[in-house]
């Protein structure tokens, strides 16, 4: 009998990364590999990392470095451990990951991870490393098997799902035209098929991923593009299926389907993140974005027009090169006038490789943290408004999981806040109404709006 080899996924980052993290895990488990909960149980790590926060290498060189000694212990007792570097971190260093950490066996960037069985085979056979950060032909969701697992992180009542990568928009401060690609989207039939498998294993929502989602612009059976919205259209008719999201957007491809799809289609929730980035022109023409704040502003009168019930979230970088004090004081006026119920915010980096990083009049570092708390005040003003603006309101909530208290369920309202309720166990996966009685900055608390089990009724009901 074969004894199984055992696997440890540590993904950093984005939700995309969360998904070909699960993704992984599927390709390897046709050699033997099995999911673990730590690194000290594993035979095999992967670090699946992110290049898009502030130092994410250098957090990568530090896990590498305990990784070594885990390593070597293991070669003391006789045992084999493989160390991978996978994501964009990897993609981004190639070679060098391994010059400056041996324990490194394997370096892959995102479009090489169904390859991941033959790097495996080679290292063990011959010793040595693999590097593997080109970007192939052939695309890797050509090659990958079908979704099998639910026990891992993005797969489960809520689910992940990728239908584009890359991005064409090349702001001056983003890697990921450098590390992702240009955009490539998914065919519609290839993604429907997945979703049906995820529904089959148990989803019973799905957030639709991509670098610049929005953009989608995937083939129909008959060969012509279909948009996000079409796509939309179609997967909302899944048996099963409750609700669908998406992310991450560019305003420049929030098309006028799209907008109606959150009118119309009823399975589509009511949140939106939609990334402005900064509330300054003049800023938002240097990270070469595109748009204007008028033109951000005109897109959300349209999606409130459409959806007035509709929750918006964002992300704001600040401290960017040449940022003047009434350039970050636009970014907080236009804070107060959206309103944002969610929100992602950073303090300005160099990536290496990027126009901003060799512009000139970078901003002192306590500038942009000064500048960054700030911002983060006046955005969590506006969330915990926005979350005590539910008290009192019934809104449905799916159950995705137990909570930390006896007898009590967590799940997420349509705008995707998580709720802690008093629950029995036979909801999770179910839409129930909950009436909301207290709300704190990331979660709320309720109770169940009927003592009557739910029925076939409460699916998809909008709030």
């Amino acid at each position: 009998m074969t004894v199984p080899k055992r696997l440890f996924v540590k993904t950093y980052g984005c939700q995309m990364n969360v998904y070909d993290s699960a993704r992984m895990t599927e390709v390897l488990a046709p050699i033997g590999y099995e999911p673990v909960s730590t690194p000290d149980e594993a035979d095999m790590v992967i670090l699946n990392t992110c290049h898009i926060r502030e130092k994410a290498a250098e957090k990568v060189y530090s896990e590498l470095g305990r990784l070594a000694l885990l390593k070597r212990e293991r070669a003391a007792e006789g045992r084999k451990f493989m160390v991978a570097v996978a994501g964009c971190v990897a993609q981004a260093e190639g070679e060098e990951v391994r010059r400056r950490a041996p324990v490194v066996d394997l370096v892959l960037g995102p479009q090489a991870y169904h390859r991941l069985p033959e790097m495996v085979t080679r290292v063990t056979r011959a010793g040595g490393g693999v590097v593997q950060t080109d970007f192939p032909v052939e695309s890797k969701f050509d090659h990958l098997p079908e979704e099998t697992l639910t026990g891992v992180e993005g797969r489960g009542i809520s689910s992940f799902l990728t239908i584009q990568e890359g991005c064409d928009r090349f702001c001056t401060f983003c890697v990921v035209p450098y590390t992702r690609g240009a955009e490539v989207s998914r065919p519609v039939s290839e993604i429907e098929a997945e979703a049906r498998r995820l529904v089959a294993l148990g989803a019973r929502e799905i957030t639709l991923l991509g670098q610049n989602v929005n953009a989608y612009h995937g083939l129909l059976p008959d060969g012509s593009p279909a948009s996000l919205a079409v796509l939309v259209e179609r997967l909302a008719t899944i048996d099963g299926l409750q609700r669908i999201r998406y992310t991450t957007s560019h305003p420049l491809d929030m098309r006028e389907d799209l907008i109606a799809a959150h009118r119309d289609v009823e399975a589509l929730m009511p949140f939106l993140h939609l990334p402005v980035q900064s509330g300054s022109d003049r800023i938002l023409a240097a990270m070469n974005r595109r748009h204007t704040v008028d033109d951000y502003r005109r897109w959300i009168d349209k999606l409130r027009a459409a959806r007035p019930d509709i929750a918006l979230s964002s992300d704001f970088i600040v401290g960017y090169p040449g940022e003047r004090e009434t350039d970050f004081e636009a970014t907080l006026a236009l804070v107060d006038e959206i309103g944002f119920a969610q929100a992602y915010s950073f303090k300005y980096s160099a990536r290496p490789g990027t126009p901003a990083a060799a512009l000139p009049d970078q901003l002192a570092d306590e500038v942009r943290t000064a500048r960054l708390e700030r911002l983060n005040d006046r955005l969590k003003s506006h969330m915990l408004a926005f979350n005590r603006g539910l008290v009192g309101r019934t809104v449905d909530v799916l159950f995705e999981r137990v909570g930390r208290r006896e007898a009590q369920l967590v799940g997420r309202t349509p705008y995707g806040q998580w709720v802690h309720v008093p629950a029995p166990r036979a909801l999770i996966g179910v839409v129930t109404s909950v009436v909301i009685e207290d709300a704190a900055l990331n979660s709320l608390s309720g109770r169940l709006a009927s003592s009557i089990a739910p029925t076939a009724d409460f699916f998809g009901a909008r709030a």
